[in-house]
């Protein structure tokens, strides 16, 4: 199962994209948790969620975003300009974060795309947010319908949410296979798994998600000197996550922003459009939600109360200025809770910073190890 999953995020045209092609079924590019694959997927479309998977390459990129951009936002741009995303049919922008809009706004002036539409989404979490991020869904959809010649009806949102609280709920339950005494998931497998969702179509990664279920019954327990909790910024890269477990420390539990789809807050609509922009709106556990930061506290001490976490390692890209602001405040906040807390700065795709870093989380672990004691 493993190999499956390595094979299908190891690359971005995988078997499954190559699939769709060959099929005739036009795949759109999205990066924001707060795009809805349910409109895609009713819609008969290919939501794939755009990634760099650690590559750090970033010379055609930076002719066009400097160097004080995040590296992440860099790299996917890079990939857009060298022809790795060519298989896209159209892209989805969103407002997440200055370097992001900056990055889809340099590729669909180099390389656009044919079909192109920005996603407006609130700042804030009210009724008046709910109702503007309605509005916004609603022209996401009559854009998809003129474009691509498809009708969207409401049953067919109503099966995909029904499809996505399906998924969201298996995939918490292998999340939570940490939280016991004994587990046998490593965080870098549940980011593989955080990345397969946004890389193959819904039905395949809830099979996917099926069989690795079936191979964890079988699976010994891992052994571990540490339970960490690992969160900040926007990173696909699996091997970073790996190479620090190695040391002995195992993420038991996570808030990437790949990581959101594990978690789906409830919701009072009875109606598709607006059940979508409760569950993404409220799913929105970012910095960018400016007024939300003691929500993003709450969530984080709960999910390491809950998982038996002993530290914390907060992560953010070089110039990432809404997680590096928020991890100092929320370094703050955990350790007045007594939580050992290590905020790890770092280059996107950096393989040559892995030393450093270890060095680092090696230490970090030896202080815990201490306060047992």
């Amino acid at each position: 199962m493993m190999k499956v999953l390595e094979e299908t995020i190891d690359v971005v045209e995988n078997s499954f994209v190559r699939k769709a092609l060959e099929s005739g079924q036009k795949i759109v590019g999205y990066t924001c948790l707060a795009t809805p694959r349910e409109i895609f997927d009713a819609a008969g479309l290919f939501p794939y969620r755009i990634k760099a998977l650690g590559k750090g390459e970033t010379e055609m990129a930076d002719a066009y975003l400097s160097r004080f951009n995040c590296g992440f936002c860099r790299s996917c741009l890079q990939l857009g300009m060298d022809g790795t995303y060519d298989f896209l049919e159209g892209m989805i922008e969103t407002n997440g974060c200055d370097h992001l809009r900056g990055m889809f706004e340099n590729w669909q002036h180099v390389a656009p795309r044919p079909f192109f539409h920005y996603l407006r989404v609130p700042h804030l979490i009210d009724d008046d947010s709910r109702d503007w991020f309605i509005d916004e869904l609603e022209r996401l959809i009559e854009a998809l319908q003129e474009y691509f010649g498809v009708a969207i009806e409401p049953e067919q949102l109503t099966a995909a949410i029904e499809t996505q609280d399906r998924i969201a709920e298996k995939f918490k339950k292998i999340y939570e296979s940490r939280w016991g005494q004994r587990f046998k998931v490593t965080g870098s497998e549940i980011m593989s798994l955080m990345l397969a969702e946004g890389s193959l179509p819904s039905a395949d990664f809830e099979k996917l998600l099926d069989d690795f279920a079936e191979e964890l019954d079988r699976r010994k327990a891992l052994s571990y000197s540490a339970r960490l909790f690992m969160g900040g910024a926007a990173t696909d890269e699996v091997e970073l996550v790996a190479g620090l477990e190695e040391l002995g420390g195992l993420a038991v539990a996570d808030h990437f922003c790949f990581s959101g789809r594990a978690y789906r807050r409830d919701t009072t609509a009875t109606e598709p459009l607006g059940k979508l922009a409760e569950i993404y709106l409220k799913n929105l556990l970012c910095p960018r939600m400016f007024m939300n930061y003691a929500d993003r506290k709450a969530f984080v001490s709960e999910k390491i109360a809950q998982s038996g976490a002993e530290g914390a390692i907060l992560f953010h890209n070089k110039f990432c200025d809404l997680h590096g602001i928020e991890n100092v405040k929320l370094r703050l906040d955990l350790e007045e809770e007594g939580i050992p807390v290590l905020v790890l700065e770092k280059e996107y795709g950096a393989a040559a910073d892995i030393g450093r870093l270890k060095t680092r989380v090696q230490a970090f672990l030896e202080r815990i190890t201490r306060i047992k004691r």
